[in-house]
């Protein structure tokens, strides 16, 4: 192993070379080096014509992250998990077709390193089928300019499957908290432990370079056999990164409570406010059942354990997070990902082993566009990608999904006051439309497999049948013809509206412990 600084790592990475990062977001991410191949890059115009690959999205939507490779000339393709950190001038590059660009199941792409790693003929799997994924839709591609067929549908065993064949990583970047003398790196001060590890192997399989970002070096000898989470032998080189560039999160420097070192009172984490998003957040956790492992998504569902531990049953609860964390409160905003009071961090891929295999009994995720079949659209909008994320491997194989959101977007407004929702304003954007613009949850296969599926919004709750969407509840204070049906694309199955619980929308609710069957701790 050969410490280096990060202005030297241009000079280790070929033109047309294929680099596999590590991070999600800006968690875990080797933002230093990525910073020192911007500057070899516009200093010298080398390395270019770069592939890139990630597991999630990669950065922090502004000055961190993909950013750095959003040049012309540097990149030639890039392939991720999600897009929606990249920042607007990467987005504007895969957009214009600048870049070939191509978007698949977080899962799957973690899943994916441990063939490389292992030199299989590739991943199999049944996610994706029936989804943007799938070959027979969009196959992933995310403009015209993608070159390649990098997903195909085959058949094994008289069923169809979503195979991914292998590509060559020539150079590994990731990130750790501390290296010894031998290039062994530890994993403490970070929130997730993601593929690190699967990363480095992958690259390491292929006669790929392995570059590591950490915080300081140690004398050999100094770590724990155990803290070691990527052997020396996988490590070719090691950059220190100054503490701007190393964040723990997009909103955090460092948290302790954030990596399992300390725990924090749950009544000192702030309430939401009473709004639309705790209204939907206190309807989604009715749908929680003691003791059942749930998944959570960003966003509104992320409120669903905010509200449970305001209602004191938190201790009832088995909340997961796809980056491979189980247990506590999980965090939000530029925080998600995370979590407090974590019973357990694994890495992401064996976390998507147990979704993929039926290990989650429910799943929280969001909404954006909802067609009268029930497929769900949260990965393109007007043409623009943003990313699946987990989305596609959670909903292929959890038999509960609750999808979350605001009825209408752009400008929404309401009061929530007295026992009942008044719209003060109406969005500009409709979400329940004729026809979802990309397929990022297929209704009709999850019908036809007997899910059992939710839609909540503020104002109206559906189900999903095998007819189609069917409203089943809306909010007191809301007009059906006026405030529900007038802003749909469609009209849903009506056979027995009910009114939302009134007490949602109190000040006040209480009402958690008893809808689970349970006294509040």
């Amino acid at each position: 192993m050969k410490i280096i600084s990060a202005d030297e790592v241009g000079t280790l990475i070929a033109d047309e070379a294929t680099i596999f990062l590590g991070g999600l977001a800006m968690t875990s991410l080797p933002e230093e080096i990525l910073k020192g191949l911007e500057r070899a890059f516009l200093a010298t115009g080398h390395p270019r014509r770069l592939s890139t690959w990630a597991c999630g999205a990669i950065g922090n939507s502004g000055d961190g992250g993909m950013v750095h490779f959003a040049h012309p000339g540097m990149i030639k393709r890039t392939v991720a998990g999600h897009f929606g950190q990249t920042g607007k001038e990467m987005m504007k590059m895969v957009y214009d077709g600048e870049v070939e660009a191509y978007n698949f199941p977080q899962g799957s792409l973690s899943h994916l390193l441990r063939h490389i790693a292992g030199r299989t003929p590739g991943l199999l799997t049944k996610v994706g089928l029936g989804t943007f994924v799938d070959p027979r839709l969009e196959g992933g591609k995310l403009n015209a300019t993608c070159s390649e067929d990098l997903v195909r549908l085959v058949e094994f065993a008289g069923e169809e499957w979503l195979h991914y064949p292998c590509p060559k990583i020539d150079v590994a970047i990731i990130r750790g908290t501390l290296a010894d003398e031998d290039g062994n790196i530890t994993l403490d001060k970070e929130g997730m432990l993601l593929e690190q590890l699967s990363i480095a192997q992958a690259a390491r399989a292929c006669g790929g370079v392995v570059i590591v970002q950490v915080e300081r070096v140690v004398a050999s000898g100094s770590l724990h056999p155990k803290a070691v989470k990527v052997p020396g032998v996988l490590v070719d080189y090691v950059v220190i990164g100054k503490p701007e560039n190393h964040m723990q999160s997009i909103a955090t420097q460092f948290d302790p409570a954030l990596c399992g070192d300390l725990r924090v009172p749950l009544n000192s984490l702030k309430p939401m406010a009473l709004d639309e998003r705790k209204v939907i957040a206190r309807r989604a956790a009715c749908e929680l059942t003691p003791g059942a492992v749930s998944n959570l998504g960003i966003g509104i569902p992320a409120g669903v354990p905010s509200v449970a531990a305001e209602e004191g049953v938190s201790h009832l609860l088995k909340l997961s997070i796809e980056s491979g964390i189980s247990g506590g409160v999980p965090a939000q905003l530029g925080d998600f990902g995370l979590a407090y009071n974590a019973e357990a961090i694994i890495e992401q891929s064996s976390q998507f082993d147990f979704y993929d295999g039926g290990g989650l009994d429910a799943s929280f995720l969001g909404l954006a566009q909802v067609d009268a079949s029930g497929n769900v659209n949260v990965s393109k909008f007007s043409g623009r990608p943003v990313g699946c994320g987990g989305f596609v491997n959670i909903t292929r194989s959890t038999p509960t999904l609750v999808f979350c959101g605001t009825f209408t977007a752009g400008g929404l407004k309401v009061e929530v006051e007295d026992g009942k929702l008044t719209i003060v304003q109406e969005g500009k954007s409709r979400k329940f439309i004729e026809q979802v613009e990309q397929v990022t949850f297929n209704g009709l296969d999850a019908a036809l497999r007997r899910q059992n599926v939710l839609f909540v919004t503020e104002r109206a709750v559906f189900k999903l049948t095998a007819e189609g969407l069917e409203l089943t509840e809306i909010a007191p204070g809301v007009d059906l013809q006026r405030d529900v049906l007038a802003h749909m694309g469609f009209t849903p199955i009506m056979r027995d509206v009910r009114p939302m619980d009134a007490a949602l929308f109190q000040a006040s609710w209480g009402g958690l412990a008893a809808v689970l069957g349970q006294a509040p701790a």
